[in-house]
């Protein structure tokens, strides 16, 4: 399978590639056409007056002795779509861009006419993120790959998850030009924006009037698409966009977009606060929770680093702690490999800087079997959609049974809402000894991964959840804290969900101990250590 996605997207690239050749003059065109790296081809440059120019990833060519004239620029936008307000055009079909200089006058004295390709296969690094049903943020350099990721995002949610996706197209970059979109966004819908300044307004009218799940946006920069951002994520749509900055630190120097990430603000401690946190009176701390679950900083073609819990990196930067975010990618066969490593027990220990990359995935995600219990398991569901849990169950043949009885579960699976009310059943369940499990959402996606895990231990998982565990997870975080204060360097706790885990955390920083996650789901975990 993998080797036919590698071929169609060959086919694909060599399809588009003609597309964009037929509208240059052709004393451009045909130097091109007689490279042999054309495959590698990034952009190509027009200038008025000066030599056209290709450029490639190792080296730029000049592809004629002849300079550009304005009959040469006349020829290629005469071939193409019309420019916008933001001097970007494209071709019909195709992911193309082309982007206009222009004088004084509004003149076109230059063109830059960008490769667009559709590439399979560039999310398996963060594959289990996005289907998680997490709002991702994506971060990285011009040119690294961050809209190719995005159209990846859109095919796979779209295609294979079976998610109502809107793509929010504002320069008709993800989805390429015209009304048809470009087939890299598989059954996703597009909304084209008429202009750049009115993104935001696109993106609230995606929410308002097509019931998505999911939304695809490219390119955030302004305070008020921030703000449009935030609205979303708070009607429960799992948003999944680019921003301008390559790190997670150059967000949070940003004051616009700051707020993606619960934005800053300074704050005066009191005496005795000042003195058990060992701080000056006045510190920055977080504003609010941020709009994205995580963020994704994208180093290079199939190399990320991850953090997985936005909230706790950013509160930890700001009390002066460096982040460490789980790193991964992709080998030459396309297994996920992963390499993380705390800062402060790495320090104890003397080890390099970062440890050894050890495989974390196998085949893709559309490759792999759903796990299927070895007895057929008794589900009580409380707050989950029964009918998402029949689709499921049926779809992967799994031996699920719902039932109607509490008394004759094997456990019960509600969501995070309904947990945090600890309503008379959920007392009930903890009493008669049910283990309960809670999903962060009612999703689709949710209750697969839930569904699929119940073969792990008979039904027991890493995110199961009971009065007693979680009391049992809260005590070992104590007993940890009193071990560092002893003189222990490091305690590495069990591995618990996202809930626990925040718990855990806000327990170290009240007895002033330093914590950490690290690791990869479902093995994620909390170590605690001096500061």
């Amino acid at each position: 399978m993998e080797e036919l996605k590698q071929m169609d997207t060959q086919k694909a690239v060599v399809d588009d590639l003609e597309n964009l050749l037929d509208v240059m003059p052709i004393h451009v065109s045909q130097p091109l056409r007689a490279r042999e790296d054309l495959r590698n081809l990034l952009e190509v440059v027009l200038d008025l007056g000066r030599l056209p120019e290709a450029r490639f990833p190792e080296l730029d060519v000049y592809l004629s002795a002849k300079e550009v004239t304005e009959d040469d620029l006349e020829h290629v936008t005469e071939r193409i779509g019309a420019f916008g307000e933001d001097n970007r055009a494209g071709i019909e079909r195709t992911l193309h861009r082309i982007s206009a200089i222009r004088n004084r006058r509004g003149r076109t004295v230059g063109i830059t006419c960008r490769v667009g390709r559709a590439v399979f296969g560039t999310i398996k690094p963060i594959e289990d993120l996005v289907r998680s049903g997490k709002s991702i943020l994506l971060l990285g350099r011009p040119g690294v790959g961050k809209t190719t990721m995005l159209r990846e995002v859109a095919r796979v949610l779209a295609d294979e998850a079976y998610q109502r996706v809107i793509v929010v197209d504002t320069s008709n970059e993800i989805a390429g030009d015209g009304d048809i979109p470009h087939a890299g966004i598989g059954h996703a819908r597009r909304m084209q924006v008429p202009t750049p300044a009115l993104q935001h307004d696109v993106m609230i009218e995606a929410v308002e009037n097509h019931m998505p799940q999911v939304i695809i946006i490219d390119e955030m920069g302004t305070e008020l698409e921030a703000a449009a951002a935030r609205t979303i994520a708070e009607r429960g749509v799992q948003l999944i966009a680019t921003a301008h900055g390559n790190t997670l630190k150059n967000l949070m120097m940003n004051p616009t977009l700051s707020d993606l990430i619960g934005g800053m603000q300074s704050v005066i401690l009191g005496d005795e606060e000042a003195r058990r946190r060992r701080t000056q009176k006045t510190v920055l701390e977080r504003k609010r929770p941020p709009t994205f679950d995580s963020v994704v900083e994208i180093q290079s073609w199939g190399e990320v680093a991850i953090h997985d819990d936005v909230a706790y990196v950013v509160d930890d930067m700001l009390r002066g702690l460096q982040p460490q975010p789980e790193l991964r990618r992709t080998d030459s066969v396309g297994r996920v490999q992963a390499a993380e490593r705390p800062k402060s027990l790495a320090a104890q220990q003397g080890t390099a800087a970062y440890q050894p990359f050890s495989t974390i995935a196998g085949p893709p995600l559309e490759h792999t079997a759903p796990v299927v219990p070895e007895k057929t398991v008794r589900v009580y569901p409380f707050g989950i959609n029964r009918g998402i849990i029949e689709q499921v169950v049926r779809a992967f043949r799994l031996s699920v049974d719902m039932i109607d009885s509490l008394e004759s579960a094997d456990l019960m699976v509600t969501t995070r809402t309904h947990y945090k009310r600890n309503p008379k059943l959920l007392r009930s369940a903890e009493e008669q000894g049910v283990p309960v499990h809670v999903l962060r959402k009612n999703s689709k996606v949710q209750v697969e991964q839930f569904l699929k895990r119940l073969g792990k231990g008979n039904g027991r998982s890493s995110y199961e959840l009971s009065h007693g565990s979680a009391e049992e997870a809260m005590q070992e975080a104590q007993d940890a804290v009193e071990k560092v204060w002893s003189g222990m360097p490091y305690i590495e706790l069990q591995p618990q969900r996202a809930y626990i885990r925040r718990q855990q955390h806000l327990l170290a920083n009240r007895y002033n101990v330093a914590s950490q996650s690290i690791g990869a789901e479902p093995e994620r975990r909390v170590i605690v250590f001096d500061r």
